[in-house]
């Protein structure tokens, strides 16, 4: 039973993490936008001329010409832009690293929180209190954030590439490159950067996701609203997908900026740490700064979870007999 349900999670998080790895990568584009450390490319350098009007006289110019800064744009814009400036090909940036941590940190969580599932139901009643199954996602969360976050941090990273100026690029090929880039260039332990936030975010999205999934289609099935089908595993899927959107996306863009920023020997780093980079955020940006990406979070975050529920509950129909 244990292993079939790591199973069942792992093959219908792969699938709703490929679908839906456009909306995702245009989420982090928009989570990134305001960061002040960025390469400015608004402050161009002036050129000294290259010729005199005399040997007495003399010509005053401006260190830099100011350019207006450019305009945060929503996520169509972005996922526009993205398409004209880096080719269409570029929102499937980054997605051997979606994969990889789909596979890691996913199927763990939802084969850990299956495994909790079964323990903790009451066999009686053949059902589970709403605290335990929090308790449950809150576990399974955390433990699978663990293990999966050197793939978040090479998702990240070759999402984000395409916004910086072309010699600030890291060019990674592959998630098997960014792994082995970075472990070289900034140590084994920048694999676990933010590790602190992916745990508390994977806690807080795996407890209200997958809780609130079974609550709501328990709530469904109950009052006889529907009968157990697509139609129930969808509406349930929707409640999911918008509570675990509004729980994690303050968490979500500070880890975010903390896996993407770029760490140099003898340069400090432009956050030192969660606390640091969130205080940042908000005295610049303001406090609603922390739901920056919200519209693409949840566009995204709904589909992945009715394609991801929906699966899993095909998948499981499927694997019944096994």
């Amino acid at each position: 039973m244990g292993l079939k349900g790591f199973v069942e999670g792992g093959v219908a998080s792969v699938i709703a993490g490929a679908s839906t790895h456009p909306l995702d990568l245009i989420k982090v584009r928009m989570q990134l936008q305001g960061e002040s450390h960025v390469p400015n490319l608004s402050s161009v350098q002036s050129c000294r001329p290259a010729f005199a009007l005399s040997s007495t006289s003399t010509i005053s110019l401006p260190t830099t010409v100011e350019l207006p800064a450019p305009t945060r744009v929503g996520p169509l814009s972005i996922g526009v832009r993205i398409i004209q400036t880096e080719g269409a090909a570029a929102l499937f940036s980054g997605i051997s690293a979606t994969l990889l941590r789909q596979t890691l940190y996913s199927t763990t969580r939802m084969g850990l929180y299956d495994v909790l599932k079964h323990k903790w139901t009451d066999p009686d009643t053949n059902s589970m209190p709403l605290t335990s199954k929090i308790g449950a996602g809150l576990i399974s969360g955390a433990v699978g954030a663990a293990v999966g976050n050197p793939a978040d941090v090479a998702m990240v990273r070759m999402q984000a590439d395409g916004r910086l100026p072309v010699d600030h690029r890291r060019n990674y090929k592959s998630v098997v490159d960014a792994l082995s880039q970075m472990s070289k260039q900034e140590g084994v332990a920048s694999l676990w950067r933010g590790s602190s936030l992916t745990v508390n975010r994977a806690m807080i999205v795996t407890a209200s996701q997958l809780a609130s999934y079974d609550q709501a289609k328990e709530m469904i099935l109950e009052k006889g609203l529907l009968s157990d089908g697509i139609g129930t595993h969808v509406a349930a899927s929707f409640v999911a997908g918008f509570v675990a959107s509004v729980a994690s996306n303050p968490i979500d863009v500070i880890k975010t900026r903390v896996m993407n920023m770029k760490v140099e020997p003898g340069v400090e780093p432009p956050y030192k740490g969660a606390l640091d980079c969130a205080v940042k955020t908000v005295k610049a940006e303001g406090p609603m700064a922390l739901y920056k990406g919200f519209i693409p979070t949840i566009s995204r975050q709904g589909p992945f979870t009715v394609v991801l529920f929906v699966t899993l509950e095909q998948v499981r129909k499927l694997l019944k007999d096994f």
